[in-house]
């Protein structure tokens, strides 16, 4: 897999391109102009050098993109999970769910699949770390962390009705 390689080209008079192209060998460009506006372009992947793509964007609507690229509650410190081939998703529980009033420890999710159930968000409350003992409820929302095919085996065990 092949790292992101990014440049960047003055533009006089205008304000600099920076061009990326992604591990998929996909083109995108980011122009940003002197007056704090941006265009952000992408380009076909059967021809590099067609622009499929073209929004120009003001200076707050660059920030909010930015915000949702990279949230300001976001730490580089943080443990990045896909790096290790790891995800971590939220999982509602349906208040159908055959696991609506079951203990954690009966779904055997760790066993089954792999997966860990690392925290419970139920209202507005956050139980960290549940324990085997753990009663679900329908309406809580499970954060389970584990390979992509553990948690999407865990999202069907958690989905049974």
């Amino acid at each position: 897999m092949g790292a992101p390689r990014l440049s960047s080209t003055p533009l006089p008079g205008i304000g600099v391109r920076y061009d990326l192209t992604t591990r998929e060998q996909r083109r995108l460009s980011v122009v940003a102009h002197r007056d704090g506006t941006r265009t952000v372009n992408a380009y076909r992947s059967d021809d590099p050098d067609a622009c499929a793509l073209s929004v120009r964007l003001t200076a707050a609507e660059t920030e909010a993109l930015i915000d949702a690229m990279k949230p300001a509650h976001h730490s580089p410190n943080l443990l990045s999970t896909t790096e290790l081939g790891l995800v971590a998703e939220r999982i509602a529980l349906s208040t159908l769910s055959y696991w609506n009033g079951r203990l954690l420890g009966e779904t055997r999710m760790r066993t089954e699949t792999g997966a860990s159930i690392v925290a419970v968000l139920r209202r507005a409350e956050a139980i960290p770390s549940p324990t085997p003992g753990f009663r679900l409820a329908g309406g809580d929302t499970l954060i389970v962390i584990g390979t992509r095919e553990g948690v999407e085996a865990a999202a069907g065990i958690l989905g049974r009705e």
